[in-house]
């Protein structure tokens, strides 16, 4: 299998991050220069607020927006010793000889955490400094999300100063090869106090690999140290790489073949960090000179403005449809003309093995998150829903996000979450239509012109009212001088008043404008809604 990497930077306003598998999109990442990402930067943050009916805090860490800051994700040092100090992790790792980690070689047992934590009324006050996380992007009106549980990525390892002890990736099951990491780990002796992951891209890694990776996460942290000590609270005290930099640490491995990126700039800076961090990869990395755009020459500009459509179709036939809301996301599976020569129970067990499998690839490129509710086709056998659960949880695997499913419901709905960070692909692409407001539909004319019949009923309640200006598209303005001509005639004899409608063109099908004034020209405020 062939696996590319190719990224997209030749307009400055965005940076676009394929991977591609034998010619097939499998992951896609966008960012836009314009937008802030927060997500993963680290700032001292001051407590604007309180709320202990939802046991949350709001701080404010310097980006114009407070943060979300939940009782589950305080550290316990803040509520057991009055706040944190992150220089105490190293104040604390001297023993006798002095030096990090001293002769306790034995495997660390995290600090114990108290079964039940405090209210965050007992933990925070309003002006409390807290050091941050950014964890989540806020999404329409709501803040980032934050936490006090520090984690910084490395290209193998993730420092965690609240872990205290050696840990290895959850994702990483092997037994054998979890022990073998963590044994490795504690012979370099890091720094008690301190807590570090071991990631997947860990695996098979040499010790002087792991060391290199150790000692350079150290650093930072020293770095960051020094700033939280010199630094008064809202302030950044660490940002997360360009988007170039963290995905080639995050998802580049021994599977990815080739690097392509079109601008120079970048594919120095991009040479530069794996010289530093992975110098046998250097090699992969090329430069793309070529004249036809790199997204287009690969065919995936097309690909990237399908997925952006409800309608997905499957190459075996049939469709799943993907419908967004702001918190949930419902995907519907089509058989269309899909069909097997031996039953309908087996034409619903192939399609929807083809759609479980397209569903996790969509949800993956689409960025997709919150709870995901899938409607596969009826199926009446009990081996045919596991096989059918079974190919989800394999399809998503390879997603970095993390992700629950649920078994199949007595209705046949496959129930999931995943988790978000970002907002979706099509939030960062798209806005809200400024004529349905996001709805996807508008009122038809016929609707438009009863309406506006109403508003001039109301109108002729008032004594005061002796003409009235509507305006509206021309579309409701035709509608109404013709097929409403009568009862426009009634409704001025009745309110003693003139009703004048006037068409206007390119303008919202909803647009609405109802000016009165009295005898004397004055204008006369008029309501309706």
């Amino acid at each position: 299998m062939k696996q590319e990497m190719l990224i997209n930077v030749a307009q400055p306003e965005e940076c676009r991050i394929a991977i591609v598998e034998d010619g097939v999109l499998e992951e896609l990442y966008v960012e836009r220069t314009a937008q802030n990402n927060y997500v993963g930067n680290i700032y001292k943050g001051v407590v604007i607020n309180l709320e202990p009916s939802i046991q949350a805090a709001f701080v404010d860490f310097g980006v114009g927006r407070n943060g979300f800051l939940h009782v589950s994700d305080i550290e316990p040092q803040y509520f057991r010793q009055g706040g944190f100090d992150p220089k105490q992790a190293f104040e604390r790792e001297k023993n006798g000889n002095g030096r990090p980690g001293g002769q306790d070689r034995g495997r660390r047992r995290p600090a114990a955490r108290p079964r039940v934590k405090p209210p965050i009324q007992d933990i925070l006050r309003r002006g409390d400094q807290v050091l941050v996380q950014v964890t989540k992007e806020g999404i329409g009106t709501k803040g980032p999300t934050l936490s006090t549980y520090i984690s910084i990525p490395g290209r193998y390892l993730v420092l965690m100063p609240a872990l205290g002890r050696v840990g290895v990736s959850r994702k990483i099951e092997d037994e054998a090869v979890r022990v073998k990491l963590r044994d490795v780990m504690l012979e370099l002796e890091p720094p008690r106090g301190l807590g570090f992951i071991v990631r997947t891209a860990g695996i098979d890694r040499t010790k002087k690999e792991l060391s290199r990776d150790l000692a350079y996460l150290l650093r930072l942290w020293k770095v960051i140290v020094r700033r939280i000590r010199k630094s008064e609270g809202p302030t950044d005290i660490y940002e997360e790489s360009d988007m170039i930099i963290r995905t080639i640490r995050d998802i580049f491995s021994n599977d990815v073949d080739t690097i392509y990126i079109d601008e120079k700039s970048a594919y120095e800076r991009a040479r530069e960090f794996l010289q530093l961090v992975m110098p046998r990869y250097v090699h992969r990395l090329q430069l793309y000179e070529g004249k036809e755009p790199l997204f287009h020459r690969y065919r995936l500009d097309e690909e990237i403005t399908k997925i952006q459509r409800r309608t997905v179709p499957l190459r075996q036939g049939g469709s799943i449809v993907i419908d967004q809301a702001e918190a949930l996301v419902a995907i519907d599976v089509n058989s269309g003309t899909f069909r097997t020569e031996d039953s309908a129970e087996e034409t619903a067990f192939q399609i929807n093995i083809a759609a479980a499998k397209e569903i996790a690839r969509q949800i993956r490129l689409r960025d997709l998150g919150g709870v995901i509710v899938n409607d596969f086709i009826d199926m009446r056998q009990e081996r045919h829903r596991r096989g059918v659960e079974r190919a989800l949880r394999d399809a998503v695997k390879r997603d970095r996000a993390r992700t629950k499913i649920l078994r199949t419901s007595p209705f046949g709905l496959i129930e999931m979450t995943r988790q978000r960070i970002r907002p979706g692909l099509k939030r960062n692409a798209y806005a809200d239509c400024p004529a349905c407001r996001g709805s996807g539909v508008v009122k038809t004319p016929e609707s438009m012109a009863i309406e506006v019949v109403r508003y001039l009923m109301l109108a002729g309640q008032n004594p005061d009212i002796s003409k009235v200006s509507v305006a509206v598209i021309d579309e409701v303005a035709n509608y109404l001088s013709n097929r409403k001509r009568r009862e426009l005639a009634r409704l001025e004899d009745e309110g003693q008043m003139v009703v004048q409608i006037l068409g206007v063109k390119g303008v919202s099908p909803e647009h609405l404008v109802i000016e009165c004034w009295d005898k004397d020209g004055r204008e006369v405020r008029f309501n309706p809604y």
